[in-house]
């Protein structure tokens, strides 16, 4: 066969079809999620089958089990089709003026009941004139991420917009202005044995303790790590708010965004204690892709929103500090 005689049979309904099969485990559950009849369906995968001279399915087990060679097309055929839904974004951007999608990645020391209330501010735009639905017709995805993540999820392109990274790297394919400055204070456990320590705690006394740290959430980019002293005992947890419960419970000691924990220092669930480096003041930005620059189309409707409410110093500080009233 031919190779344009196989592209043609690599169409995106055959790819979608692979991927029903994959994810219900049989072809009656596809078929029924496909809306055909099982036989229409497995006629379907034997065309394939006999366009791509290979087999996809293991014949011999009741259930849908991917040769190697159909596992590799599930795969690749996922990826073709995010691929191709990319395309259909950036025509409709191009064309509407709003994205299709809009994802934000945001880091977990950001305050996120400021963020919900920009999400919320967001899907109360007015409509545009010929839509059924109420508010922008962008969809908007939200990730939490840590550390080097968040800047990994812009710079892979898994992300539009990072809120709470910090300083630019290198390179103008990102643009990047400042958030503000967030306070990180030292804190323990009533009961844990460095709140009756006399401060300031120096770099020894703290070592000698467990301390608690977030998972940096990087996969590609390399992982950060602050605060941790050379072979001292850590406990690494996944987010700002296990890390908060950790703490309460004396399980370690370490340092978190004084917004998230005045409340918990002023009732006396813990203790904020002086060290000798004196207070860690972090410089939070936000970051959004910079194709304007290379010539590419400025940014669409939704990211030229959610940039033009970061401009508002209300609204930086809010993301900063107003981490109260919100349970995740």
């Amino acid at each position: 066969m031919q190779p344009h005689e196989k592209r043609r049979a690599l169409t995106p309904e055959a790819l979608s079809m692979m991927d029903s099969i994959a994810r219900t485990g049989s072809f009656a559950a596809a078929a029924r999620e496909i809306g055909k009849v099982p036989s229409a369906l497995t006629y379907s995968v034997r065309q394939l089958e006999e366009a791509l001279d290979v087999l996809l399915f293991d014949r011999s087990s009741r259930q849908a089990v991917l040769t190697a060679a159909g596992q590799e097309l599930l795969v690749e055929g996922r990826r073709l089709l995010q691929e191709m839904d990319a395309v259909a974004n950036r025509v409709r951007r191009i064309a509407t003026g709003w994205e299709s999608e809009l994802t934000i990645a945001v880091d977990d020391a950001v305050a996120q009941r400021a963020v919900f209330d920009l999400m919320e501010a967001f899907y109360q735009l007015p409509a545009e004139a010929d839509s059924t639905t109420a508010g922008p017709p962008t969809r908007l995805k939200l990730r939490i991420e840590v550390l080097s993540g968040t800047w990994e999820a812009l710079i892979s392109g898994q992300a539009d917009l990072a809120i709470g990274t910090s300083a630019q790297p290198p390179g103008s394919a990102v643009h990047c202005e400042l958030l503000g400055d967030m306070e990180m204070v030292f804190c323990v456990a009533p009961h844990h044995p460095l709140a009756a320590a006399v401060e300031p705690l120096d770099a020894a006394s703290i070592a000698l303790h467990r301390i608690i740290t977030v998972a940096d959430t990087a996969r590609s980019l390399v992982p950060m790590t602050i605060g941790v002293m050379p072979g001292q005992d850590t406990l690494t947890m996944p987010s700002m708010t296990a890390k908060l419960e950790a703490l309460m419970r004396g399980l370690g000691c370490g340092a978190l965004p004084v917004a998230m924990v005045r409340r918990h220092i002023d009732a006396g669930r813990l203790v904020h204690k002086a060290i000798e480096q004196g207070p860690r003041i972090i410089a939070l930005h936000y970051a959004w892709r910079n194709t304007a620059a290379t010539g590419g189309q400025p940014p669409g409707r939704a990211l030229a929103w959610w940039l033009q409410q970061l401009q508002s110093t209300v609204t930086r500080r809010a993301l900063i500090e107003q981490h109260e009233g919100l349970l995740l």
